[in-house]
């Protein structure tokens, strides 16, 4: 009898695992057949359109398999939207880095309903639609503070809708990293004479520097290929690399060529966060 039970006690547990591994393969399901669907087909789909060409007369793609359209990037008018789209996105993420750092600090050493409040109130402006916060800083920007002269339309516009638009997505991470600092450090740091410029250069940022390279990357990589504060505060003079691949699409029908647009900066995009995070996981392994 006792023999019986234990045959059946060891099958059940042979049975267990595979079961857990189908109700967890059940759960993972939908959300593996979404972002095959609406991520990878899509994502195949551009890369193979990129390496086509395309007939200027009747519009249509021919799979020729070449890299035409790549070597197109290289002239001079995209490559003057690339700098741009590069210079304005890390002027802006420096910006949102040096103002969301005091916030953030600030915000991580209060307790309790001020801290609750002061999250809450950096979060409220994600909960209106983002084309109606950027259309209302044209109003802002119709006519500048300095001097009365119109800032709309300029890359300065862009630029201040791009940091008004990100900052929160600087600030958060920023908030996370530095609530997790001890208290003991700072305090340990002051016992021992060191006063408040070297205990934030020594104790502070070194703690923080995973909010920091979060922070930068969630700014920097969507700033990077940003097409609506462009069109809006923009007004089509000023040229990112974003808009000229939804022109390729929207406008000339190049399909090709805005593939192979948009290919290149998601590699570009994807190598420098890969560089980052190897830089970031291998700093906290030494330290």
């Amino acid at each position: 009898m006792s023999l019986v039970r234990l045959t059946s006690g060891t099958a059940q547990g042979a049975r267990s695992p595979s079961r857990r591994r189908i109700a967890v393969g059940t759960l993972v399901l939908p959300a593996v057949g979404w972002t095959a669907v609406f991520f990878l087909a899509p994502l195949i789909l551009l890369i193979a359109y990129s390496f086509g060409r395309i007939d200027i007369i009747t519009f249509t793609v021919s799979w020729g398999w070449t890299t035409h359209s790549y070597t197109q990037i290289f002239q001079s008018l995209y490559l003057s939207a690339i700098g741009r789209s590069l210079l304005l996105s890390l002027g802006a993420t420096v910006a949102c880095l040096i103002a969301g750092f005091p916030v953030a600090y600030y915000i991580s050493l209060q307790r309790g309903a001020r801290q609750l409040f002061l999250l809450v109130a950096i979060i409220v402006p994600f909960w209106t639609s983002f084309l109606v916060r950027t259309y209302a800083m044209t109003n802002l920007l119709d006519y500048s503070w300095l001097g009365g002269g119109r800032a709309l339309d300029t890359p300065f516009a862009v630029g201040l809708g791009i940091f008004y638009t990100y900052l929160p997505l600087m600030i958060l991470p920023l908030y996370v990293a530095l609530e997790r600092i001890d208290p003991a450090l700072r305090e340990s740091a002051a016992d021992l004479g060191a006063r408040p410029v070297r205990r934030l250069r020594r104790v502070i940022i070194p703690l923080a520097m995973p909010g920091i390279i979060a922070g930068c990357i969630l700014v920097g990589v969507p700033s990077t290929g940003e097409y609506v504060i462009p069109s809006i505060l923009g007004g089509g003079k000023v040229l990112m690399y974003g808009n000229i691949v939804a022109d390729q699409f929207q406008s000339t029908g190049n399909y090709p060529f805005g593939s192979a647009l948009a290919v290149s900066l998601m590699a570009v995009l994807t190598i420098v966060v890969l560089v980052v995070r190897r830089a970031s996981a291998s700093r906290e392994a030494v330290a």
